[in-house]
């Protein structure tokens, strides 16, 4: 039978949401505690981007599989069971750190486990939204989802950076655990409606057909439209691009200040107060023009505030310019996002996204383990008194103390603005909106 307009539960959405925001504040400072740790541990960028990267390809793995399952079972449950594989895993690095056992594989295997299950939890949480608010109301629930990341940058590492001094990473874990408690307590006690399958459609596969066909049916469907599939490749180049980058972020800001994790706590804060305002403009103020443009554009934009960043050197310039490139970052997200719901049909947006993020997260793994070699062996050294770039960049960058760090991480932000200059020479990319059809909507 059709898809139906869903029951309005909005009252069930803003609990679920008050949970996964507390729960997303405890996961938050617990990352930028244990950054802290490894950076202390080790004064090396390579653990830290090696964390990343082992919890990013779980999550990359298993994102088309998560896009069909999350189709087919209880959202509610899964969640739940997303959330609680997270939490034991912080349960587990709090004995290990209290009886003195923690080391660098410990937080990579557990880094594994959160990222595979987050995803479920993550793909359960967004596909949810449609059974609990109207259609009316899905810019307002997208622009809280916003809210949900950009305020939890805002609030943990501020809140991590002001205790971390005082409770060490012993006192953040127990924040995150607390945190769990509140988020599973939130899902446990409301009820999720679970969808009413959709009558199939020329693009959509039989219900009953397995989770690899599924899983099939999203690759072929990108790979057979070169406009769509354009708009994957320059994303996931950005992505590439733009997670060097963050893979040094948090090095470069502790090298640079002297170990200040309060410093490193109010850079990042500026990333969610301009997540925030980019998130508020976009709700705000609707897009006129084509949507690809600003997209380009947005990338663009982001590339140039942090290229002007990674030659900071204080906050004077770290704080405002942290601000303007995160403005960019929900208005990129949000026209990309239009075009796949405006020219993919409904019924197969999950695995469509499912699959998309998949592609495009390839990139962000290969990332963070080329950042943490290119920088501990090759530009550091090179930007240490003496050494062979100091001579062109010395005088922009310094010499030591995160020099080095500083000049891979502008060079990447410069490659996010040779990215949007360069996807403009795609004929397929510019007229996306025009080659893509409509979608015929099935609610």
């Amino acid at each position: 039978m059709p898809f139906l307009t869903p029951p309005t539960h909005w009252r069930t959405f803003i609990i679920v949401w008050s949970g996964q925001m507390v729960s997303t504040i405890g996961s938050y400072m617990t990352r930028f505690a244990l950054t802290i740790w490894l950076w202390n541990l080790t004064a090396q960028a390579t653990p830290i981007a090696l964390l990343a990267f082992f919890t990013e390809v779980p999550a990359l793995l298993i994102s088309p599989l998560a896009g069909a399952i999350a189709d087919q079972f209880s959202r509610k449950k899964l969640m739940i069971l997303g959330d609680t594989v997270v939490g034991c895993s912080t349960m587990i690095i709090l004995l290990l750190y209290l009886t003195d056992n923690l080391e660098l594989w410990h937080l990579y295997l557990t880094g594994a486990f959160n990222g595979a299950f987050a995803r479920f939890q993550k793909l359960a949480y967004t596909a949810s939204i449609t059974m609990l608010v109207p259609q009316e109301g899905y810019t307002r629930a997208s622009g809280m989802g916003s809210v949900l990341h950009y305020g939890s940058v805002i609030i943990a590492p501020a809140v991590a950076g002001a205790l971390y001094p005082v409770v060490d990473l012993l006192g953040i874990l127990f924040v995150d655990l607390i945190t769990f408690i509140v988020a599973v307590t939130t899902v446990l006690f409301v009820n999720i409606p679970h969808p009413v399958s959709a009558s199939p459609s020329p693009t959509q596969i039989k219900p009953r057909s397995s989770i690899w066909q599924q899983i099939k049916f999203g690759f072929e469907y990108i790979f057979t439209r070169p406009s769509l599939f354009s708009l994957i490749i320059i994303a996931a180049i950005f992505q590439f691009s733009h997670d060097i980058g963050k893979a040094l972020y948090s090095p470069m800001i502790l090298a640079r200040s002297g170990n200040d994790t309060q410093v490193l706590g109010i850079v990042s804060a500026a990333a969610g107060i301009g997540g925030i305002f980019g998130t508020i403009v976009i709700t705000g103020w609707r897009i006129k023009g084509k949507k690809i443009d600003w997209f380009l554009l947005s990338i663009m934009g982001a590339g140039l505030s942090k290229t002007v960043f990674g030659m900071g050197q204080n906050l004077l310039i770290w704080f405002p310019t942290q601000f303007l490139s995160s403005i960019s970052f929900p208005i990129m997200g949000s026209a990309k996002q239009a075009i796949i719901l405006t020219k993919i049909e409904a019924n197969i947006q999950g695995r469509i996204i499912a699959t998309s993020s998949a592609l495009i997260g390839v990139a962000s793994p290969l990332a963070k383990l080329i950042a943490g070699f290119l920088t501990d062996q090759v530009f550091t050294p090179a930007m240490e008194p003496g050494g062979i770039l100091t001579r062109v960049f010395g005088g922009i960058f310094g010499v030591g103390n995160g020099s080095g760090i500083a000049l891979l991480y502008t060079l990447s932000s410069v490659g996010l603005i040779i990215v949007g200059i360069s996807a403009y020479s795609l004929p397929n990319l510019r007229e996306i909106e025009t080659l893509l059809p409509d979608a015929k909507r099935i609610f």
